[in-house]
Parts: C-alpha cells; sequence; structure tokens
C-alpha cells in the first residue's frame, strides 16, 4: 500500500502529509511576507516558527476538528500568531492585510500537498486539497482572533493608562490631598478616582482628600453613587473627604435627583475646600495687607 493510503480518511491523510513535508512547508513559509518580516534576526527562526505552525496543524488534524478554532492544538501557537499579528500591526498593516498575508501560506502548502499525493486519486487528492483548504482557513480566523484580542487587551491597558493620567492627585498641603475631576465620569473612571485617591491618602498620610468636581459636566445618580462610595472609603482609610465644586446647575440637579448628600462635606471651590481642611488642621489663614495698604 503506499505511504499516502495509509491515513484512510482526507482528514487524516493531510495529518500525515503535514508530518512528512513538516520542513519543506515551514521552509516554504519562511519566505512568505507574515514569516519574513516577523522574523528578522535570521531565516532559522522563521523556519522553526513555521514548524511550530505545522506542527499545530497536524494535531488539529489527527483530532478531527479543522473547523475547530477552539481545537487544543491551536493553543500551543496563539501566542506565537499573537506576536506575529502585533508585529504587523506595530507595521501599519490593517486586518484586511494580515488576513491576506495569512492565506498567502495556502498555495505552497497546497502545491507540495498535489506533489505528495502524485499516485492518488483524483478524487482522493480533491479532498485532500478541500480538508487542506479548511484546516488553513481555520487558522486563519484563530490568528485573526487571537489579533483581535490582543488589539483589544492593548486598547484596554491604554485607555487605563489614560484615565489614571486624567486622574492626577496633588499635594496641596501636609495632609491634605485633592483629585481634580475633568470631564464624564464613568464606572471604570469612577474606580479608578476611587483607587488612586485611597492610594495617595495612604502614601501622603493625608487626613483630608478633596474631590473636585468643577470640571465634571452634570451629576447623576450614578456619579453621585460613585462619589458616596469613594467618601465612604476614605473615611475608612481615616480620611475625611470633601467635594468642592458644586455649580449652581449641579446643586439643582441633585435636589431634583433626590439624592442625600447630608453626610458628605461640600464646599462651593477647591480653595473654600482647601480653607476647610486647613482650619481642621489648626492652621491660621490670613490675608496678607499690601505694602502701604491703608495709608494716607
Amino acid at each position: 500500500m503506499p505511504e499516502h493510503e495509509a491515513g484512510g480518511t482526507p482528514t487524516l491523510e493531510v495529518r500525515d502529509f503535514l508530518r512528512r513535508r513538516r520542513e519543506q512547508i515551514a521552509q516554504r513559509w519562511a519566505d512568505e511576507p507574515l514569516f519574513r518580516t516577523v522574523f528578522t534576526v535570521s531565516r532559522d527562526e522563521a523556519v522553526e516558527a513555521g514548524k511550530a505552525v505545522v506542527d499545530a496543524l497536524a494535531q488539529v488534524a489527527d483530532a478531527h476538528r479543522v473547523e475547530d478554532p477552539d481545537a487544543a492544538g491551536f493553543t500551543e501557537v496563539r501566542e506565537q500568531l499573537a506576536r506575529m499579528g502585533a508585529t504587523r500591526s506595530r507595521a501599519g498593516l490593517s486586518t484586511t492585510q494580515m488576513s491576506s498575508e495569512l492565506a498567502a501560506l495556502l498555495p505552497p502548502a497546497e502545491n507540495l500537498l498535489v506533489a505528495d499525493l502524485d499516485q492518488a486519486s483524483p478524487e482522493l487528492l480533491r479532498e485532500c486539497s478541500v480538508t487542506l483548504g479548511v484546516l488553513m482557513g481555520t487558522l486563519r480566523l484563530v490568528a485573526m482572533q487571537t489579533a483581535l484580542s490582543e488589539g483589544q487587551a492593548l486598547i484596554d491597558r491604554q485607555r487605563l493608562q489614560l484615565l489614571e493620567v486624567a486622574t492626577p492627585v496633588i499635594k496641596l498641603w501636609d495632609g491634605i490631598v485633592a483629585v481634580p475631576l475633568i470631564g464624564t465620569l464613568d464606572s471604570a473612571r469612577s474606580q479608578v478616582v476611587m483607587e488612586t485617591l485611597l492610594n495617595a491618602v495612604v502614601d501622603q498620610h493625608a487626613r483630608f482628600a478633596i474631590l473636585d468636581i468643577t470640571g465634571v459636566p452634570t451629576v447623576d445618580s450614578l456619579v453621585a453613587q460613585h462619589l458616596m462610595k469613594t467618601v465612604a472609603a476614605a473615611r475608612l482609610m481615616g480620611a475625611e473627604c470633601v467635594v468642592s465644586g458644586i455649580r449652581p446647575a449641579i446643586a439643582q440637579t441633585i435636589v431634583h435627583l433626590g439624592l442625600d448628600l447630608g453626610t458628605v462635606k461640600t464646599r462651593a471651590s477647591l480653595a473654600d475646600a482647601l480653607g476647610y481642611c486647613l482650619h481642621e488642621l489648626g492652621a491660621n489663614i490670613v490675608n496678607a495687607v499690601p505694602d502701604g495698604a491703608g495709608r494716607r
């Protein structure tokens, strides 16, 4: 019986082909843009990466899961595919271009398949070619899913970094810190505000924490709840929290919503809040009289 007939089914024939021609496939893939532009240290690095992908495909075929992107065989190469996708994204390639580069891996493998099964019947060759095409299509899907997932993770990390940058903690005085809030507050940002403020309370040994909402355009019930939670958390850390910057429009909104901020210290401006905190710390505040003032 010829070697290519040992598998018995198109899927197992493709598995055996991948194992027999592992080296040749990897060598051809190493010259394709996807591998050549990612693995730039040496060509051998690209070949080894190609072999790892071929092994994964053979494992998937062995499990008869050529259409399943969640097949166990793909798990081992997801990290590698993520690296490749990230590299190509940094090079400015769109997802469509990346998909085209992945699709370009099929013809070299398919040409080797035809040569490898030259003694097979036309029907078997056709079925094996279709199976290989489906398997490579699933690989493309896995690669794109991985790239998109990595891209979303990067976006999430950058968004968190932006939130942290947009939520600075300022030391106004020994024992007094302030967080000036600008823009819309949502759940994610409110969580960052709370964590940032509490860390500052601990690091600065602060007795007072000022939340200045002068730059917050609107206050709804959700924002108010977040403020209340932050105030309560600061209190548990041993710091009194003061909310400043409540403009007339926001005050009216709070009243209309029936929100109870009775347990929260509030001041009209950041200066008023700072004055209150300094007074509570026992500091005396006097207005400086310019030279010559009051003299005739």
